[in-house]
C-alpha cells in the first residue's frame, strides 16, 4: 500500500509540474514561442524547428499533466513526456542554459521511475477503466 501511495505523491507532483508549465504558457502561447525564437537565434536550429516546438510545448506540457494527474494512459504519457524533456535537455545544451539542465534531467528521472513501476499505479483512471 505504501509503495502504490507514493507511486501516486510522484505521479501527480511530477503531473502538475508539468501542467503548471503548460498553464501559464497557453495564454501568452505567442509570447512564449516568441522568447524562445529570441533564447534559439544564435544556436544552430533553424527557426522552421523551433517555432512549431516553442507552440507545441505548452499545449503537451498541459495535457501530458492532466494525464499524468489522472493517471490516464499512464505508461505512455511518461514516455512521451520523457522524449519532451529529452527534447527540451537537447535545446538547453545548444543555448549553453546550464542551469535549466538539472530539474529537466530530474523530470527524465521521474519519468523513468514512473514507466519502470507501472504496476504500481493502483490509484489511477488506468486502473478503474480495466476493471
Amino acid at each position: 500500500m505504501n509503495t502504490q501511495t507514493a507511486y501516486l505523491i510522484l505521479r501527480v507532483a511530477v503531473g502538475v509540474s508539468m501542467l503548471g508549465h503548460g498553464l501559464v504558457r497557453l495564454p501568452k502561447l505567442q509570447g512564449f514561442s516568441a522568447w524562445m525564437l529570441k533564447e534559439f537565434e544564435n544556436a544552430i536550429l533553424p527557426d522552421i524547428l523551433v517555432l512549431p516546438f516553442s507552440y507545441a510545448l505548452p499545449i503537451a506540457e498541459f495535457v501530458l499533466g492532466i494525464l499524468l494527474i489522472l493517471g490516464l494512459f499512464t505508461r505512455i504519457s511518461s514516455i512521451v513526456a520523457a522524449l519532451v524533456m529529452i527534447l527540451l535537455i537537447f535545446g538547453t545544451t545548444l543555448i549553453e542554459n546550464w542551469g535549466a539542465l538539472v530539474p529537466q534531467f530530474i523530470h527524465v528521472a521521474f519519468f523513468a521511475y514512473l514507466i519502470q513501476h507501472i504496476d504500481r499505479n493502483s490509484f489511477a483512471l488506468d486502473t478503474k477503466l480495466k476493471a
